[in-house]
């Protein structure tokens, strides 16, 4: 029984435990409206995608759940944003009870992917930054909203924002704020905070700490560094080439200071968040398959993020530059990255493609797989965007979450959870599980390509 007791193996206990109390909860007449009942199936899909910080809904949270259910789901994300083995960890210390070595090295694998650190200082570090940033981010929607946020939507959007779930509050989730300058920058600036990793955020506040007080020179490592550079680039990239395809090509009337910020505040949110300013559904095919690109990368390690990371797009674009130059080593930035890495990120890479793969093809039978392609037009995008959604944690729909069939909802709901707690998770479980092999056997060579 120990064997399968592992220390990797705690989140997902955790989160499974909490997705099932959540949807028992929301599922509860005391967490709905009185116009409005939700099946165990529905509560379900939504507990899921509260705690696995998605934001896929299969109803409209604003109108079904009273306040009871959205202070639940608010939770919820906390919860999943945070992580359960973090809370759980967090209160044994503060009860002066022992923690664990198995709950050191879930919480490190779950966190930092780095089970060597001192677990009260960090964690205290922890939740203190994220209550804060959340309290400024809700003081700050509340602020600049002209009365559109009351203090308790607020918060919850503050949460939902910095936990990368795309969880609104609004029927039309952010669209109605697209013209407003201070909501977008708040919002997205939330995402990005919390989409760059925990590790990042506590560098970063000792670098500025040490620029304030000018004390000493302290350099921000070379993996916050490469974390920042590529979410900088992305939002980059992302901007211009939806101004580019929506604004400029498809010439879609909007004044230019609008369509900049609803371009930028739309390539932040598709790489994890969910939130929308823009319609997505009425969006050209072009975005939409970039963004279906955005939305595989997702964020950074260790973060309220999705998607495959992206130190492994900087690694697999490292990797496959390194090929086309004929050299051995893979560089990033001055520095070379080992085989290990270069192996868990084609492995990720291989895994994430093939579950992808998988899911759609079970969603184009269930969602349509009794009509020809010619009545099923567009289908195809949908599928596949819902899918990438899901595994990468965003929430972004083209409305297809709400049609979904049972199959589909649980097809997604597994797509959910495997994308919180990644693929390597699982695969890191199966190998701590399987037996070792000590020999090797001949090697030959293989004509490829």
């Amino acid at each position: 029984m120990k064997k399968y007791l592992i220390p990797i193996s705690l989140p997902v206990l955790y989160f499974l435990i909490t997705i099932l109390m959540g949807a028992c909860v929301l599922c509860a007449h005391l967490s709905c409206t009185p116009a409005h009942r939700v099946s165990f199936l529905d509560a379900l899909f939504i507990s899921t995608s509260a705690v696995c910080v998605t934001g896929l809904s299969v109803v409209d949270i604003g109108t079904t759940f009273n306040t009871t259910g959205q202070i639940v789901i608010m939770v919820l994300i906390q919860l999943g944003g945070l992580g359960i083995m973090t809370f759980t960890t967090l209160a044994l210390y503060l009860l002066n009870k022992r923690v664990s070595l198995m709950d050191r090295l879930a919480v490190g694998q779950t966190i930092l992917h780095n089970p060597a650190f001192h677990i009260g200082e960090f964690l205290w570090k922890i939740v203190k930054i994220t209550f804060l940033i959340e309290f400024c981010g809700a003081l700050s929607l509340f602020a600049f909203s002209h009365g559109r946020f009351t203090i308790f939507s607020a918060l919850f959007h503050a949460v939902s924002a910095f936990c990368n779930a795309g969880f609104s509050l609004f029927s039309s989730n952010l669209v109605d704020f697209r013209g407003n300058i201070a909501v977008n920058l708040i919002i997205a600036t939330l995402i990005i905070l919390g989409g760059i990793g925990f590790g990042v955020l506590l560098e970063c506040q000792t670098y500025m700490t040490q620029l304030w007080y000018r004390h000493g020179r302290y350099r921000l490592s070379w993996q916050t560094r490469l974390i920042l550079n590529t979410t900088l680039a992305l939002i980059v990239i992302g901007t211009i080439y939806i101004y580019l395809s929506e604004f400029v090509f498809y010439g879609h009337g909007m004044p230019m200071k609008q369509a900049l910020l609803s371009s930028f505040f739309q390539s932040v949110t598709c790489r994890t968040a969910g939130f929308n300013t823009l319609d997505i559904q009425t969006m050209t095919n072009t975005s939409l398959t970039f963004m279906i690109f955005l939305m595989f990368v997702g964020g950074a390690p260790g973060s309220c993020a999705g998607g495959i990371k992206i130190t492994t797009f900087r690694v697999l674009s490292a990797f496959v530059m390194s090929q086309f130059k004929g050299t051995e080593q893979v560089v990033l930035d001055r520095y070379a990255v080992d085989r290990e890495t270069i192996n868990k990120a084609i492995s990720l890479l291989f895994f994430a493609i093939l579950i992808i793969f998988f899911a759609t093809v079970i969603l184009d039978f269930s969602e349509g797989g009794d009509i020809s392609h010619m009545v099923a037009r567009g289908r195809f995008l949908e599928i596949l965007f819902e899918v990438v959604s899901a595994f990468g944690t965003v929430g972004l729909s083209l409305g297809l979450t709400t049609h979904l069939t049972a199959l589909g909802k649980m097809v997604i709901i597994v797509l959910m959870f495997i994308g919180r707690l990644g693929p390597l998770l699982l695969i890191a479980m199966v190998q701590v599980m399987r037996e070792k092999v000590f020999y090797r056997r001949p090697e030959e060579n293989l004509p490829i390509g």
